[in-house]
């Protein structure tokens, strides 16, 4: 990871760097994380709930299974937080290219990293 952000920071024009401070952090979210295995849940619901997901499955539903039907909720719940950080890269993006250009300076990938640590701690 050190590696491939000194290649990037190398090769961006100093106007650049602002804005790869707001990028880091994403970035260093999506690698340091580590792929949790397999996971079984349990989960009890009854009532409205039970009857909604009732018709949402078998033969009248949508889905084939209960276990079809989390994955796909979670899976659009994960669709859905992604494109909310999206949004709000791209809303970090356009403050970072409106600064002025006073504001820019050289970074190198340990200050990126340890900044994207020290933002994702709080």
């Amino acid at each position: 990871m050190r590696a491939f952000l000194d290649r990037i920071l190398s090769s961006l024009a100093a106007e650049d760097d602002i804005a790869l401070v707001h990028i880091i952090p994403y970035f260093v979210d999506m690698v340091e994380r580590p792929n949790p295995k397999a996971m079984t849940l349990n989960v009890r619901i009854s009532g409205a709930l039970a009857d909604f997901v009732a018709a949402n499955v078998g033969d009248e539903g949508v889905y084939e299974n209960v276990s079809e039907y989390v994955r796909d909720l979670i899976r659009q719940d994960k669709a859905r937080s992604e494109s909310q950080a999206f949004d709000r890269l791209k809303a970090e993006l356009q403050r970072a290219f409106a600064a002025p250009e006073s504001s820019y300076h050289t970074l190198d990938a340990d200050t990126v990293l340890a900044r994207g640590r020290q933002r994702a701690a709080e």
